[in-house]
């Protein structure tokens, strides 16, 4: 079927045929927000090669991340399921904030990784760039990446293994300091100290690397380049001084753009990977406050309104891509994190056997030979030490399911209920008026949560 399929692209595209197992890049930014790539309307910053990107490939406007907060949704974008299988619930930090949360404290070896069913198959292998799913504060025991499936790996602070650890420096001759969160003195491979300015240039670095070596022996590759930019402390290259909070974001945001081209490009312009490979971008979560934007939408990074769980993407391909669908948007078609597992290993024509994957295979919309949405409900369950501020409740559970989405509290109560075809800013809530809808949502979203392990969401009291 694949090489079919692949013989069909050259007919209608007039590209070279593609080898059974096709190349996957993953660019994975980090708290950035839905409308902070110029190509999604960001009028401060222009991210050329991210826009290069998406001119030449497809965007996705109705795409969902699994969690507003980082682990989960590494978690989730990792395994095709939901992150709550696996206590992974929130932020993964020191043991005994774990289990105050009723968190595990790293992500199970056993969990169905993507990148493990693609070794398996005769993919090279690499993770480039933030874990966050073990191995980070105090949690020293936690496996390595290495044993999730992959050949290589290089890493920040928040995992085992190779590292990268940053130097902050405010180039303005004050004082440089260490922000490794105790990673230093975990031991479990060997430490490099890079200016936090640099970091993402020397994973970036690595992934190419990796990937050359892949090329050379005609092998394919899956490589997660997951830089921890654009996540804070903010240190842009050059001076801080007099910058406000959202100016050094912002400056951030353009040197990652600048430091990810050098890979980006070597892609887009090699004849043996161009026509053979396919790179998705897409962030974690929404955006700290005060940092980046979420576009229209409201709420931002650990909230479950739109602007915590709905992320750019953007899918290039030209040798699999719809060829009319090249710098399009697809702004109807309903798609989340761990449809990416699934698509992906129908992709490669790799199977799963023992998996149960909550994602769908939805490889023929996220190519634009289609514009079909995952038909089953979406769900999402708010990190357990993130009930809000004084003033503020925020909600507990949330459903996307067609057209509707319906935030509420864990046991159903305070529902609020938006149109997102008609209201996708979430200002109308017609739970009052769709009570039949609010009903058949409620108790499909309580059956859930119910269904997945419990956290301490409900009971849990900041120190």
């Amino acid at each position: 079927m694949i090489r079919a399929f692949a013989l069909l692209l050259l007919l209608v595209t007039g590209l070279q045929a593609a080898p059974d197992k096709p190349n996957i890049l993953f660019v994975f930014i980090d708290d950035m927000g839905w409308g902070d790539f110029s190509c999604f309307g960001n009028a401060q910053v222009e991210t050329q090669h991210i826009d290069q990107l998406a001119s030449e490939g497809l965007r996705f406007e109705q795409f969902y991340v699994n969690s507003p907060i980082c682990s989960p949704s590494r978690t989730a974008i990792s395994t095709g399921q939901y992150p709550q299988r696996w206590k992974i619930h929130s932020y993964l930090d020191n043991r005994a904030q774990n289990e105050r949360r009723g968190m595990a404290q790293w992500l199970d070896p056993k969990a169905p990784m993507l990148a493990r069913y693609l070794h398996q198959a005769g993919y090279a292998t690499g993770h480039f760039g933030k874990w966050h799913m073990g191995g980070q504060r105090d949690v020293a025991d936690a496996p390595l990446i290495t044993e999730y499936g992959f050949d290589a790996s290089l890493t920040n602070f928040e995992g085992l293994g190779p590292r990268v650890l940053p130097i902050c420096d405010p180039h303005n001759g004050k004082p440089t300091h260490p922000w490794d969160l105790g990673s230093a003195g975990l031991g479990h491979g060997p430490i490099e100290w890079e200016d936090r300015s640099k970091v993402t240039t020397r994973f970036a670095e690595a992934a190419l690397d990796f990937i050359k070596k892949a090329e050379s022996s005609d092998t394919p590759f899956y490589v997660n380049l997951w830089p921890d930019d654009v996540h804070s402390p903010f240190f842009p290259p050059g001076n801080r001084q007099g910058d406000a909070k959202r100016k050094l974001y912002q400056r951030v945001l353009d040197s990652a753009d600048e430091q990810l081209a050098p890979i980006l490009d070597y892609v887009r312009r090699s004849e043996k990977l161009r026509g053979n490979t396919v790179i998705v971008v897409c962030s974690d979560n929404g955006p700290e406050p005060g940092a980046g934007t979420a576009g229209p939408f409201k709420g931002h990074k650990t909230e479950l309104y739109e602007g915590g769980v709905r992320s750019p993407l953007i899918v290039w391909s030209p040798g699999f891509l719809a060829a009319d669908q090249a710098g399009k948007t697809n702004t109807q078609s309903v798609l989340a994190a761990i449809d990416l597992v699934p698509s992906l290993l129908e992709l490669a024509g790799v199977e799963a056997p023992d998996a149960h994957f909550d994602g769908q295979a939805r490889l023929a919309t996220f190519l634009g030979k289609s514009t079909e949405s995952r038909d089953k409900p979406l769900f999402f369950r708010r990190p357990p030490d993130r009930p809000g501020n004084e003033n503020q409740d925020l909600p507990d559970l949330a459903v996307r399911d067609g057209q509707w989405k319906l935030l509420c509290e864990y046991d159903g109560s305070e529902p609020q209920l938006y149109n997102l075809d008609s209201d996708r800013e979430e200002t109308q809530n017609l739970a009052s008026k769709k009570p039949k809808i609010v009903a058949r949502l409620t108790r499909e979203l309580l059956a859930w949560h119910q269904a997945m392990p419990a956290d301490k969401g409900s009971d849990f009291e900041r120190p």
